[in-house]
C-alpha cells in the first residue's frame, strides 16, 4: 500500500508536460491537488497559519475525497508545496473547471470558507482570495455569498 501511495503522489510533482502545469498525472490526481493548494492558500492568506485551519484542511481533504489519514497528509504537504511555489490560481482554478459541475465548484469554494472561518476571524486576505477564486471558477457572486453564509453558519459565526 504504501509503494503504490509513494507512486500515486510522486506523479503530482512530477515535472509538467511541454506546457502544461505540474499538477498530476491523472484527471483525479490534479482534481485532488488543485483542491488542496485552494484550500492551502485560504489557510496561507492569513499572517500565522493557526492549527483550526490546518485541521479544517485535513478535514475538507479526508471528507471530499475520502483518504487515509497518511494519505491526506502527504497530499496537504505536496499542497503546500505547489502553493509557494505557484505563481497564480490559473493552473489549479482549470483543473476544476475542467472537471467540476457549478454545484461541485460552490462546494469548493464553501470547505475554502469553512477554512478561513476555522480560527474564528476573517481577514481581508483570505476574503480576497475567495473572491478570485469564485471569479476564476465562474461562479456568479450570489452563489459565492450563499456559500459564505452557509460556512460562516456552520462554524457558528
Amino acid at each position: 500500500m504504501l509503494r503504490t501511495l509513494k507512486d500515486l503522489f510522486e506523479t503530482l510533482l512530477a515535472p509538467p508536460a511541454a506546457g502544461g502545469p505540474a499538477v498530476g498525472s491523472t484527471p483525479d490526481h490534479r482534481l485532488h491537488l488543485a483542491t488542496a493548494v485552494l484550500l492551502v492558500e485560504v489557510m496561507r492568506a492569513d499572517a500565522e497559519c493557526s492549527a483550526a485551519e490546518r485541521q479544517a484542511v485535513l478535514g475538507v481533504l479526508q471528507q471530499r475525497f475520502a483518504l487515509a489519514d497518511d494519505e491526506v497528509a502527504r497530499l496537504l504537504e505536496l499542497a503546500e508545496h505547489s502553493a509557494r511555489h505557484a505563481t497564480d490560481f490559473h493552473a489549479f482554478t482549470s483543473a476544476l473547471n475542467d472537471r467540476l459541475d457549478h454545484a461541485q465548484k460552490v462546494q469548493v469554494v464553501e470547505a475554502m470558507w469553512s477554512v478561513a472561518y476555522a480560527d474564528g476571524h476573517l481577514t481581508a486576505h483570505e476574503n480576497h482570495v475567495l473572491w478570485r477564486v469564485a471569479d476564476l471558477l465562474h461562479l456568479p457572486h450570489g452563489a459565492y455569498i450563499h456559500a459564505k453564509l452557509r460556512a460562516k453558519a456552520a462554524a457558528g459565526r
